[in-house]
């Protein structure tokens, strides 16, 4: 399928950000810790915070079963020598479901590297559900976003990441700056993604992001190997959602590992993707996971 070679070929353009930029002078560090535990038959949430990083009350619109938790960050944006440091800890039975208000935005930086850090880590027979709304790299910024999870076995996570490079809507386009992006699952899955401005080889290749300006990926995972049929729906549901989508040609589903899906996703503007990846986190819930298909509130507002 052509999207997915597109949308796949990032991955083997490895860079440690950290060593190509200039060092952190001043920087605005805030640290979050969730850590998701069952208690009398209901999910809840531990938290600590450091810095202008906070989470919002536990939300249940599903019954106890599921915590939902939005994450808030006052100052809106991350400049040079910012650093926003989340860990999430899901213990055995507990399901918690994390978004955001709105855009993580890395704005331009006249030096230091501003960074993003997310640790996850699930117990055997946690659930986790990742969902925040896209990050935007305005042109000038200096950005790393990681993301590193640690499935046990009889954990299940479903994931997404969607970025937009500029501001497509406002013809701020994405000019100069550079973006790093690290996402992996330990021992199951590595995707790492070097963004340059001046890098219009990789932006506008048929091989890298064909002109494009937004890409998204959505993983579903587990921490043991799905049995043939679980795996074939999953691929089966996502698939059929991409065949009915405005962004067919540019969405590819692949199985890198009998433990996960993955979708990725090209677009011009970032609104399609985060559509096409709601319609296939949603059919998985459905399917996979035989859940409500309730979406954040937070969406609504």
């Amino acid at each position: 399928m052509k999207g997915c070679s597109q949308a796949s070929g990032l991955r083997h353009n490895a860079v440690d950000m950290s060593a190509a930029l200039p060092s952190t002078a001043h920087h605005w560090p805030a640290s979050l810790s969730l850590h998701y535990r069952q208690a009398s038959g209901r999910s809840v949430v531990n938290h600590q915070h450091q810095g202008p990083l906070r989470v919002l009350k536990s939300l249940y619109p599903e019954g106890d079963g599921v915590c939902h938790n939005v994450l808030v960050h006052p100052p809106s944006g991350l400049v040079g020598g910012d650093t926003l440091d989340i860990q999430v800890q899901v213990d055995e039975g507990a399901h918690g479901l994390i978004t955001t208000p709105g855009a993580t935005r890395f704005y331009r930086s006249e030096q230091g590297l501003a960074q993003q850090r997310v640790n996850v880590r699930l117990a055997p027979g946690a659930r986790l559900e990742w969902l925040p709304l896209e990050t935007i790299a305005y042109s000038g910024c200096h950005a790393l976003n990681q993301w590193v999870g640690q499935l046990s076995p009889g954990s299940e996570l479903m994931a997404w990441d969607m970025l937009a490079l500029g501001l497509p809507h406002a013809n701020l386009a994405f000019e100069q700056g550079r973006y790093a992006q690290h996402l992996e699952i330990k021992g199951m899955w590595l995707e790492r993604a070097d963004l340059a401005a001046s890098d219009v080889r990789l932006l506008n290749s048929p091989l890298g992001l064909a002109g494009q300006r937004c890409m998204g990926t959505l993983v579903l995972a587990q921490g043991s190997p799905w049995p043939e049929a679980q795996r074939s729906l999953a691929l089966d549901v996502a698939r059929q959602i991409c065949e009915a989508s405005p962004l067919k040609m540019w969405s590819g589903v692949t199985s890198p590992d009998p433990r996960m899906v993955v979708l990725r996703v090209l677009a011009p503007q970032v609104e399609a993707v985060f559509h096409l990846l709601k319609l296939v986190w949603l059919g998985w819930r459905a399917e996979i996971w035989r859940l409500p298909t309730v979406t954040p509130r937070i969406w609504a507002m």
